[in-house]
């Protein structure tokens, strides 16, 4: 069999779609060496995604998300061949000569339709029939599986869930007491912060973390509180930055922006608290590659996070700041109760990998060439 996947939105984006991509490849090609795997990736990005014996790589001249993408794909994919193609990224060309499986993540632009523009809004508009019209729809969890079928009216039956997991570099580090370390300009000390992971956005509810920690300041002025924030400025952000500075948190917080991923196991580890209060997660990574490094985490109520962390998070009501307040007061000072929750949180991590998520996805893929 000839399966191809659609890579090409690697040569414009590192995280999310571009890293399931990059990792469900590289697990894919060791378990099924009788088969080739065709990489379509954009001239962009001359180097190989994944160099394996049954690999090839080829190039595409289409870019991701464009607006003639529907009529000069199928143009570009036709001498390839394949008898499966699959597109990560949520569509997949309505003209083809062979069935397609598309990866549906969340449905985070129904929910929060203002955080597209108007070329967004043109490429996100295809996914109701992109989903009706591929031969199998794969997504990230179940909360996501229930969005599918209840905003795009797709019967749960058709959508198969295959977990994501965390890159195998985020793993627990020895860190010795007192460790520090200076990460954009920032001296950081183990053990004296709590973390916060993401773009910063509305849909991440930092706000609601902010206000929690002026409560925590107010209440208990001597216990050090600081919380550090971790990822690059996004849409809507000067709000967040304004709340900060109006409830004079000035002193206790630190906008690291974007880190790079050495940086990013330093902080899991050595924050005394992972904290994740988003208003809405396909699947919530930063929390699992948290759990991963062994960081004790709290998360929101809402969407997939609950599944992912089962018992091994403290879980919060999303907008309540009293909660959130309490919690991380609660959590700051007892050693016990945070030893336990990264216990459990190292536990649940090892129920996810890439080896997994790709023998499920091959099934997939067998069934829909059967």
């Amino acid at each position: 069999m000839r399966f191809g996947l659609d890579a090409r939105l690697n040569a414009y984006r590192q995280g999310g779609i571009a890293q399931y991509t990059r990792q469900l490849l590289a697990a894919l090609a060791p378990l099924a060496p009788a088969d080739k795997f065709v990489i379509l990736q954009h001239y962009r990005q001359p180097r190989p995604l994944v160099v394996a014996p049954n690999v090839r790589r080829t190039t595409l001249f289409t870019p991701p998300h464009h607006r003639y993408e529907q009529w000069s794909l199928p143009v570009e994919l036709w001498p390839r061949r394949l008898d499966l193609l699959h597109c990560p990224d949520f569509i997949a060309p309505r003209r083809r000569h062979c069935p397609a499986i598309v990866t549906i993540h969340d449905l985070a632009f129904l929910h929060f339709p203002a955080i597209l523009d108007a070329s967004a809004r043109r490429f996100y508009g295809q996914v109701r029939a992109a989903a009706h019209d591929a031969q199998a729809v794969i997504t990230v969890s179940q909360a996501t599986r229930q969005d599918i079928a209840a905003l795009l009216d797709l019967p749960p039956e058709r959508v198969a869930v295959v977990y994501e997991a965390a890159d195998a570099r985020f793993t627990p580090l020895e860190l010795p007491p007192g460790d520090t370390r200076s990460i954009n300009g920032h001296p950081l000390e183990a053990d004296t912060f709590l973390l916060f992971v993401s773009t910063l956005e509305p849909r991440k509810n930092l706000e609601t973390l902010l206000r929690a920690l002026r409560v925590c300041l107010d209440r208990h002025p001597r216990a050090g509180f600081r919380l550090v924030a971790a990822g690059a400025r996004g849409w809507l952000d000067a709000p967040i930055f304004a709340l900060a500075k109006a409830l004079r948190l000035d002193d206790a917080v630190i906008f690291l922006g974007g880190v790079a991923s050495d940086e990013l196991v330093w902080l899991y580890r050595a924050s005394r608290l992972y904290l994740n209060p988003s208003l809405y997660e396909g699947f919530g990574l930063p929390a699992l590659e948290a759990m991963a490094c062994g960081a004790p985490c709290v998360v929101a109520d809402t969407s997939s996070l609950p599944e992912v962390v089962a018992d091994a998070a403290v879980v919060v009501p999303t907008r309540d700041v009293g909660a959130w307040a309490e919690t991380i007061t609660r959590l700051w000072d007892d050693t016990a109760a945070r030893a336990e929750l990264a216990r459990r949180g190292l536990a649940r991590a090892a129920d996810f990998s890439w080896e997994r998520a790709a023998r499920e996805t091959l099934a997939i893929y067998r069934r829909v060439t059967a």
